[in-house]
């Protein structure tokens, strides 16, 4: 896979909490660029990009408590939004702040400044946000996320 452009943000170190109002720019390589037509008239998306700084050692990330955090139950990766992950894959939903030519604007994107993007794509509600449940220590984890 190949980058399709990199996030322009201000932030330059990984963070466990505070991404909801930090504001980011995708900018595109050009050859992608026309690819955000139409993408102006959607309030969200989703971003697929590279974790390039993450940092998996299978015996600390497996299973570990979310953000370190002692108050937090031990569970496996694959049921943490973690940074450290076994591939090094992000994904995540975002609001829509502008479209331009070359860049798309988006509140919300939990990767640094620099981090390659794989991927955008429109947010669909009739497919991306059911009626979801998770445990009680989710909640308590992202009090301060956004």
């Amino acid at each position: 896979m190949l980058p399709i452009g990199y996030v322009k943000n201000n932030v330059s170190e990984k963070k466990y909490t505070a991404w909801g109002d930090d504001i980011s720019s995708i900018i595109l390589k050009s050859e992608y660029c026309t690819g955000l037509t139409g993408l102006e008239d959607f309030s969200h998306a989703t971003i697929l990009f590279y974790l390039d700084k993450a940092d998996y050692i299978k015996e600390r990330h497996l299973q570990r408590r979310p953000q370190n955090r002692e108050e937090m139950p031990a569970v496996g990766i694959f049921s943490q939004r973690c940074k450290d992950r076994a591939n090094q894959i992000g994904i995540t939903s975002v609001e829509i702040i502008s479209v331009s030519d070359d860049k798309l604007v988006v509140k919300g994107l939990d990767a640094v400044d620099g981090t390659p993007v794989l991927d955008i794509k429109p947010y669909y509600p009739v497919y991306d946000k059911k009626e979801a449940k998770v445990p009680e220590w989710v909640d308590k984890l992202i009090e301060k996320y956004f």
